[in-house]
């Protein structure tokens, strides 16, 4: 009795044992044939040659079932380039003097504002580098460029220092020809002095010094070879036709070609990193705020203090070269946002000799582009 019960115990064990081994080796089995047929459908798949259920769209189920199989030929080395290679950003990338989209109310607006002094000529330009939104008025009008036009000759020189053919601290030579009067101090120094080339680039822009600045001209090949050199950079209105400071404003410029200048800077074509570094620092350096970050600040919401400060707290910040001759006055610089975006803008203003309106309506101008300047909001 024992051994029939023993007996019919086992039997009724294996039934069920002998069906979950079935189940395991069909399973086992469907999947082998499952990866293998996505193994030798993958290339057809990406190469879109033939198409998959719906249930299996999904293109993260996707790379899971196919895995390496959809991976075109080299993809492993390119892999191991990739991991070697050092990381890309995909936020902030480097944006290019690239206008694409006008911002017709901004114009607009500037119009409005110049039309209110009817014996002013005014001429106006912004650009955001990252989304090519752009503004602009009489941009590429020729106008005196006073002491602006020291930002695109602070360019020219940095490119010889990437050439190889001008060294940062290469003494300069003061002669009788290069001493201007006006703003700065080197003209007051004895004739044959010499002073290292970072100094004079610096000094051209902090205090606008004009005999650095014709130090600077010569240096780089004299007005003929930098004017050849303005043309070849698209800036058709710079052009140096005296040594500064130029008090008849014959020295020409536009808000459009000063705002390029530094945009092809900023987006690094024409200089290496070290001196891009460079010309940052030295446009840090300008001591005068007056008009361009003034304005800005105003369009802003007012100011809280001193303006560069005022500017940081809200996340701003400007680097500048300003213009006075008295019958013209300019100012140009990159505009960095609270969110990492970028801006270049320049505005010249033309009229009767030291006007207080001719600063005023520069101030208007950048108070005006304000608004198109704040960060974008933070996504929650």
């Amino acid at each position: 009795m024992s051994s029939s019960r023993s007996s019919r115990r086992s039997a009724g064990w294996r039934g069920p044992a002998q069906l979950i081994l079935r189940l395991v080796l069909m399973g086992v089995g469907l999947g082998l044939l499952t990866g293998t047929g996505l193994r030798l459908l993958a290339p057809r798949v990406q190469q879109q040659k033939i198409s998959l259920p719906s249930w299996l769209a999904d293109q993260a189920l996707i790379t899971t079932l196919l895995g390496e199989a959809v991976e075109p030929p080299g993809a492993e080395d390119t892999a191991k380039h990739k991991k070697n290679a050092p990381a890309v950003a995909k936020g902030l990338k480097q944006a290019r003097f690239a206008p694409r989209q006008e911002i017709k109310a901004l114009s607009q607006r500037w119009v409005e504002l110049a039309a209110q002094q009817t014996d002013l000529e005014a001429s106006a330009y912004m650009l955001i580098l990252d989304d090519g939104r752009f503004a602009a008025m009489q941009a590429e009008r020729p106008m005196a460029a006073a002491s602006s036009i020291k930002t695109p000759i602070l360019l020219a020189v940095l490119e010889l220092l990437d050439q190889g053919t001008l060294q940062w601290n290469e003494p300069l030579t003061l002669t009788e020809e290069l001493v201007g009067g006006g703003a700065g101090w080197m003209a007051s120094r004895p004739l044959g002095s010499r002073f290292p080339t970072y100094e004079v680039a610096t000094e051209m822009i902090r205090v606008s010094d004009n005999s650095a600045t014709n130090l600077m001209i010569a240096r780089a090949g004299g007005m003929d070879r930098v004017n050849s050199r303005f043309q070849e950079l698209d800036l058709p209105s710079t052009v140096v036709n005296n040594w500064l400071p130029d008090l008849d404003g014959t020295n020409t410029t536009s808000a459009r070609d000063l705002s390029r200048a530094i945009a092809l800077v900023d987006s690094g074509e024409l200089l290496a990193p070290r001196s891009r570094d460079l010309f940052r620092e030295v446009m840090g350096t300008s001591i005068t705020n007056t008009l361009l970050p003034t304005g800005l600040m105003r369009g802003l919401g007012g100011a809280q203090g001193a303006t560069d400060a005022s500017l940081a707290r809200k996340g701003y910040r400007v680097y500048n070269k300003t213009g006075d001759i008295g019958i013209a006055y300019a100012d140009a610089g990159l505009i960095e946002l609270p969110d990492g975006r970028r801006a270049v803008a320049g505005f010249l203003v033309e009229g009767p000799f030291n006007d207080p309106r001719s600063t005023e309506l520069i101030r208007q101008l950048a108070a005006a582009m304000a608004p198109h300047l704040k960060s974008t909001p933070v996504p929650p």
